[in-house]
């Protein structure tokens, strides 16, 4: 079984172009079939949920292409730019 602080810890990282998205701040749940449907990423520069950009990715399940020890890797089709 894994724990949603599991997922917190690690850095999700978009395959299509090797850039750190951020980390899981949220999990999108189907309460009807119980599985996730997507992911919630922090804007890059955001601290505890409080402080920086308040900008959200969500990146759907499906675009989950691996799930590593230290990493999430996803394809997401646009880059996420950090400092604007």
């Amino acid at each position: 079984m894994v724990k949603i602080s599991d997922f917190q810890v690690k850095d999700v990282v978009n395959v299509s172009d090797g850039k750190k998205l951020g980390n899981i701040t949220d999990i999108d749940i189907n309460l009807t079939t119980g599985r996730i449907e997507s992911i919630i990423i922090s804007g890059v520069g955001k601290v505890f949920g409080l402080f920086g950009k308040d900008d959200e990715v969500v990146v759907p399940w499906r675009n989950i292409v691996k799930i590593g020890a230290d990493v999430i890797l996803v394809r997401f089709p646009q880059s996420i730019e950090s400092g604007d």
